[in-house]
């Protein structure tokens, strides 16, 4: 089923948390809504499911408008972050309630609510824990729950509000991956909330990125990451530094802002403004290259695949780069020591 919002309002007194928000979900789509807290992912999540009344836009679900219906009508599952779960069902009550609680007209007969409380059991990978109670399972199984139950009553749309939210980060990757998995045998139309970067650009089939209520950016996890369209989407999404910086006949100077090229390096052209993600950045110990300026280096810490190099620019910015360690290692790097740093090629600097 598909979703498309047009013009969504909202106002939580003085504060605008949605403002003027269009978009398109086709259906079978896994679709994250990214962004800093309050820039309005969960209020867009709540309109969209019936949760809250948007002041002013529509909602049409498979081209229906359904702005003025109540959440039970919509065909919505919810996920929330803190799983919702009632504490004294087990968890194929908890499962079964909203099979349970039908009009009678469609309620399904108690054998068939048991066979599909034991299907998805199964496919959450919980069945041996039906007898157990919320108390006695961990979060990521309290999660997977949540996520039953929502599936239970076969939604059309599946909406999951920070759904690995409160869960700790070797629980939240393995979560993810499963619902990725999960997504891709069920192809249930599914939007999530998250600020988790990482989060969003691994499980989304679209990411949307959402600032002060609007939407920045759509587009694939690639497109918003490698072609941000507008300086905040560049500044929030991933580490980044900022250079003021001179372009001449294709080529790219950087500098300190608002001074000229010194001496030993002329060139003129129109100052401007460039973000260089810090993978793209390589470090020198001896001067090879125009582009090249002078740094000193603040920070060196070799935990993990790369090595992370804090420097001070000779204008007295904080530059950040990420090296391989081969490359960390032939450089021997350490606090104090001179260096010299330019980007690896032209194609690598973002302007939005």
């Amino acid at each position: 089923m598909s979703i498309r919002v047009e013009h969504l309002s909202k106002r939580f007194g003085g504060f605008r948390a949605a403002d003027d928000v269009s978009l398109e979900v086709e259906s079978g789509e896994l679709v994250g809504l990214l962004g800093p807290s309050g820039s309005g992912k969960t209020t867009l999540l709540r309109m969209i499911g019936g949760l809250e009344a948007p002041d002013a836009g529509t909602v049409r679900l498979a081209g229906v408008d359904v702005t003025t219906r109540r959440a039970a009508e919509r065909g919505v599952g919810f996920v929330f972050q803190h799983y919702a779960l009632f504490r004294h069902l087990n968890v194929f009550e908890n499962v079964a309630f909203g099979l349970r609680v039908q009009p009678s007209r469609v309620r399904p007969s108690k054998r068939a609510i048991s066979e599909r409380v034991h299907q998805l059991l199964q496919l959450v990978q919980l069945e041996t824990l039906a007898e157990r109670f919320p108390s006695q399972l961990s979060g990521g199984q309290r999660q997977r729950v949540a996520l039953a139950r929502a599936l239970a009553v076969e939604p059309k749309i599946l909406l999951l509000d920070e759904p690995f939210g409160a869960l700790d980060a070797r629980v939240r990757k393995d979560l993810r991956r499963w619902l990725r998995s999960l997504h891709q045998r069920l192809h249930v139309t599914t939007l999530f909330v998250t600020h988790d970067q990482e989060e969003a650009l691994e499980l989304s089939d679209r990411v949307v990125i959402m600032h002060q209520g609007r939407v920045e950016q759509v587009g694939t996890p690639e497109e918003v990451y490698h072609s941000p369209a507008t300086p905040f989407v560049v500044q929030f999404l991933g580490d980044v530094n900022l250079f003021h910086c001179r372009i001449e006949n294709g080529r790219t100077y950087l500098g300190a802002p608002a001074l000229d090229p010194p001496e030993d390096r002329p060139h003129k052209g129109a100052p401007t403004v460039v973000f260089i993600r810090p993978h793209l950045l390589e470090i020198s110990l001896g001067w090879t290259d125009a582009r090249q300026f002078r740094a000193s280096v603040l920070m060196v810490n070799p935990a993990g695949p790369l090595v992370r190099v804090e420097l001070e620019s000779e204008w007295g910015a904080i530059v950040r780069v990420d090296l391989s360690q081969e490359r960390y290692r032939e450089l021997n790097l350490r606090p104090g020591a001179r260096v010299f740093v330019a980007p690896k090629a032209e194609d690598v600097l973002m302007t939005a």
